[in-house]
């Protein structure tokens, strides 16, 4: 596979359309220029979001706790995401699916592939972190005379794969969907493992939990968990998460068929079905995967305020989390038995995304705040006192 180099712009996460025969395609399906969600929503879903949670997580036909009854070896949860994908494969409804995979020399580093066999799914399985570029594949689908295409993909190439599906001459798309947790370059994120552990190479799995701890495994079969208190977050510098990934106003991916996330899982997988297709990937799983209501718990007041003073002072960088040795264990017995729980959880992260959002673009970039943030953004961090000033909007 080889690749063009990017285009270089600003605020980029390299999703591969700069990397294109057209790379000027940029300026119309970047999420970070001027994202026209509720446009965007209607073409997909056919319908703007509602209020009440559809305000947070874009629109909702289903939602459902989830997990596969045997679980996919590899897999970063139970494998749904890569069994939605493989199950399509396997019926013949797509031709190729257009994924991630490891590269061969970093099992940390995404690499875009086009898988055509359902058994090669299993690649795909796993998290990886960084940056690639999905979307540089679509041309060689093209070539390959790919027509029915699955994609797996992050909210910030799952917006440029929307607003490009018109002018891709496919008979059908579907689009698996993965809420992002924050991005970094792979090597910053090598720097995070080694401040983890002595002996990083060893980590096989990482994961962010939705009861407050990360969660790492190692080659030798070891389970550690780390309450998020004690991450080491004040010791990364500012520019860990680019300024792209800190001004992100599509947390849960909102214009894919289906998203299958962590947030309100409460240790299971969060589904959200979105519309006919992503209804119709779910139903293929059929008894393989056990479906339950989402819970909710705990109130997110307290710690969304939180979060939004320590990223005021920050002043642009990481959110700052020192508090006293003694007070850590406390706080982390604390949180998952107080803090805000499943559907509450999930709200909290949304808004401390829209407050993100807001006060990062109002440090650093104040001009582009009128394009990059939708009215959905404002109306979420609303009721924690962010509002316009002349020009926000």
């Amino acid at each position: 596979m080889n690749l063009r180099d990017p285009v270089p712009r600003t605020l980029c996460t390299d999703c591969g359309v700069s990397r294109m025969a057209d790379p000027s395609a940029c300026g119309t399906a970047c999420q970070f220029i001027k994202p026209d969600y509720p446009g965007m929503e209607r073409t997909v879903h056919g319908r703007t979001r509602g209020m009440g949670d559809e305000l947070f997580f874009g629109p909702v036909e289903a939602m459902h706790c989830a997990r596969l009854k045997s679980p996919a070896d590899g897999a970063q949860w139970t494998g749904i995401t890569t069994a939605l994908a493989a199950n399509l494969l396997a019926q013949g409804t797509v031709d190729a699916v257009l994924t991630m995979v490891p590269d061969a020399k970093d099992r940390w580093k995404p690499r875009p592939a086009l898988i055509t066999d359902p058994a090669d799914m299993a690649r795909a399985r796993g998290m990886r972190m960084g940056y690639a570029p999905l979307l540089a594949l679509l041309e060689e689908a093209q070539t390959q005379g790919y027509t029915r295409l699955a994609v797996i993909g992050i909210p910030c190439q799952i917006y440029a794969l929307r607003k490009l599906e018109a002018s891709l001459g496919l008979a059908r798309l579907y689009v698996i969907g993965t809420p992002c947790s924050d991005n970094t370059t792979t090597e910053n994120f090598h720097r995070f493992l080694a401040l983890l552990d002595d002996d990083p190479d060893s980590i096989t799995y990482l994961e962010f939990r939705a009861d407050y701890r990360v969660e790492l495994r190692y080659a030798d079969g070891r389970q550690r968990l780390i309450p998020f208190l004690n991450l080491p977050i004040s010791d990364l510098p500012p520019d860990f998460f680019p300024l792209t990934c800190r001004t992100c106003v599509d947390y849960t991916n909102a214009l894919a068929d289906i998203t299958v996330g962590y947030m309100a899982g409460e240790g299971d997988q969060w589904l959200l079905v979105r519309n006919a297709r992503g209804a119709e990937m779910l139903a293929g799983l059929g008894d393989r995967i056990e479906l339950k209501p989402v819970g909710t718990g705990g109130k997110r007041g307290a710690a969304v305020k939180g979060f939004i003073a320590n990223t005021e002072r920050a002043a642009g960088g990481l959110p700052l989390r020192r508090m006293p040795d003694w007070v850590r264990p406390i706080v982390s017995w604390l949180q998952p038995r107080t803090g805000p729980r499943g559907l509450e959880f999930a709200r909290a992260r949304l808004e401390m995304k829209a407050a993100e959002t807001i006060l990062h673009l109002r440090h650093a970039m104040p001009a582009k705040m009128k394009n990059m943030i939708p009215d959905h953004v404002w109306k979420i961090a609303e009721p924690y006192g962010l509002a316009p000033k002349d020009g926000d909007r």
